[in-house]
C-alpha cells in the first residue's frame, strides 16, 4: 500500500496521525504543509493508492489527486453545513448548538467531494472558536484512526448519506465578518468579536484610516 500523507506543519495532532499511519503502512510518504511554503512540484507526479490530507494548509492540485488509484481523502473541521474557510467562525456567529467534522473525497474544487463520514458534537453557549476547534481536532483524530484501521483490515470506505448544503465559505466572507462599524449594535459587535477571536482578536473598527482592535479585560 502506497500512501501520501500531507499534514499541517508543526501541529501535534497531525504529527500523531502520521505516526499512527506509519505504524500500519510503513510505505507512506509524509509531507508537511504551511501557507508560507509553496506546494512541491514533485508531488504533482506522485502515484499510489491513497492521499490523506490532515489539516493541510494547501489546496491539493488535480495533478496530485489524479495519482491516487483508490481515494484522496480530506478531514475537514466542520459538518457539511459549513464547507470552506472560517467554518468554525461562522458557526459561532450563527450561534449553533451543534458542530462537527467531515471526512470527504477530494476534488480540485475545495469541499465538494462526496462524503465519507460526518461526526458531530454539542456546542455550549460559553464555547469559543478555540474550544470548538479543539473538539474538532479530537473528532478528526478519532475519524482518521477508525478509517485507516478499516483500510488496514481491507474494509470498504464508509459512505455517508449526507451532502454539502452550501457553497464553501470564501476568504472574502471571513474578512467581512471581522469588520466592525459604528452603526452596529453592541450585540452585533460582541458576536463578531467572539466569532473572530482565536489566538488573538481579528475583528477591528476602522476610523479615519486607523484600525482599532478589541482588548480583553
Amino acid at each position: 500500500m502506497k500512501i501520501l500523507f500531507i499534514g499541517k506543519r508543526e501541529d501535534k495532532a497531525a504529527e500523531k496521525a502520521a505516526k499512527e499511519l506509519l505504524q500500519l503502512f510503513p510505505n507512506t510518504q509524509v509531507v508537511w504543509s504551511h501557507r508560507s511554503i509553496k506546494y512541491p512540484e514533485e508531488l504533482k507526479s506522485w502515484t499510489g493508492d491513497y492521499i490523506f490530507s490532515y489539516l493541510a494548509q494547501w489546496i491539493i492540485p488535480a495533478a496530485t489527486l489524479n495519482g491516487a488509484k483508490v481515494a484522496a481523502l480530506n478531514w475537514h473541521p466542520g459538518p457539511p453545513q459549513y464547507p470552506g474557510i472560517g467554518c468554525t467562525n461562522f458557526a459561532v456567529y450563527n450561534q449553533e448548538s451543534e458542530f462537527g467534522i467531515t471526512c470527504h473525497h477530494m476534488n480540485p474544487k475545495v469541499d465538494t467531494g462526496s462524503l465519507v463520514e460526518v461526526r458531530r458534537f454539542p456546542v455550549q453557549p460559553n464555547d469559543s472558536v478555540f474550544t470548538i476547534t479543539e473538539n474538532c481536532y479530537k473528532e478528526i483524530a478519532a475519524s482518521f484512526s477508525s478509517i485507516i484501521k478499516g483500510i488496514y483490515a481491507a474494509q470498504p470506505l464508509p459512505e455517508s448519506t449526507e451532502q454539502w448544503t452550501r457553497k464553501p465559505y470564501r476568504r472574502t466572507e471571513l474578512d467581512a465578518l471581522c469588520v466592525l462599524t459604528p452603526d452596529m449594535s453592541k450585540e452585533e459587535m460582541q458576536l463578531r468579536i467572539k466569532a473572530t477571536k482565536y489566538d488573538r482578536h481579528w475583528a477591528f473598527l476602522e476610523l479615519y484610516g486607523i484600525k482599532f482592535m478589541p482588548v480583553d479585560d
